[in-house]
């Protein structure tokens, strides 16, 4: 893949605001009211995940990053409906690696910020990585999640203006972002790691828990965070310093407390769609 130049950061100029002193206290008061209104209602973001108006304008820089890979066989055992966009439905080229969720922006004391100041997303912006992305970061379902604008729209945007845009000063534009998070997930090879370990799909072979998380802690000296639908992995999640080297990532201990001690990597097939529409090959 060829080098492409970065593009220059466009900021955004910071609104200016002044109470005019010789101004009743009522009319200073509407008038901060009014700012506040025009403010979040253009700097925030509607974070649907935790219920959250967040202010993209205000948040401190983030901490680290955590890459989300999730397992295709796993996560399209929920699948009932098909469309073209949820490669879960193909059948030719189904994904059978650990596909990515997204690059995610985090801070230290758990929490994390989103929707911050940025561009809408435009898939134009990323069209020399349209191939590689279908492959390794696809959609696995046929929703349209919502946008940071109110909008709906594809799962890719919802990646980029959520958790990409707050990624500033490390990654500079939306090219950037998905550009990175592709190289860290290549570097990186969960699957890759764990293939050579043992951990295969199966749809009967059951794995220990503690063997998988040992596996990435012998490849990149990180202990990953888990997460399990029932007794299969359906994320694995890896935390990273700004300079993309592993480290731990905030301690939580409710993604541990989701997987048993055991756990299945189910192979990815058909689980009977209840739809009419064929599916996209």
């Amino acid at each position: 893949m060829g080098c492409i130049h970065k593009k220059e950061i466009q900021k955004s100029e910071n609104w200016k605001r002044r109470a005019t002193m010789s101004s009743p206290p009522a009319i200073v008061n509407l008038r901060m009211l009014f700012v506040c209104c025009i403010l979040i209602a253009v700097k925030g973001g509607w974070d649907e995940e935790v219920g959250l108006l967040r202010r993209g304008g205000e948040q401190r820089e983030f901490d680290y990053f955590k890459l989300a890979l999730q397992w295709p066989g796993t996560y399209c055992r929920k699948t009932r409906h098909c469309c073209s966009s949820n490669a879960c439905c193909t059948r030719s080229n189904s994904p059978s690696v650990f596909t990515i969720h997204g690059l995610w922006t985090e801070y230290n004391d758990g929490t994390w910020p989103s929707c911050c100041s940025g561009r809408p997303f435009d898939e134009k912006e990323i069209s020399t990585l349209l191939e590689p992305m279908r492959k390794y970061w696809p959609s696995l379902s046929c929703g349209s999640p919502r946008s940071c604008h109110h909008k709906k729209g594809p799962f890719w945007g919802h990646e980029w203006e959520k958790h990409g845009t707050c990624a500033y000063p490390v990654v500079h534009d939306e090219y950037e972002f998905f550009l990175t998070t592709l190289n860290v997930y290549f570097k990186y090879n969960v699957t890759e790691v764990l293939f050579e370990a043992g951990y295969v799909p199966s749809n009967s072979e059951k794995y220990p828990l503690g063997g998988i998380i040992s596996a990435i802690q012998n490849a990149f000296h990180t202990t990953p965070e888990l997460v399990c639908s029932g007794d299969a992995l359906e994320e694995l999640r890896i935390c990273f310093y700004k300079n993309f080297e592993p480290r731990d990532c905030a301690h939580d201990t409710s993604l541990r407390r989701s997987c048993p001690q055991y756990v299945s990597l189910p192979a990815h097939g058909s689980w009977g769609f209840r739809s009419n529409t064929t599916a996209a090959s």
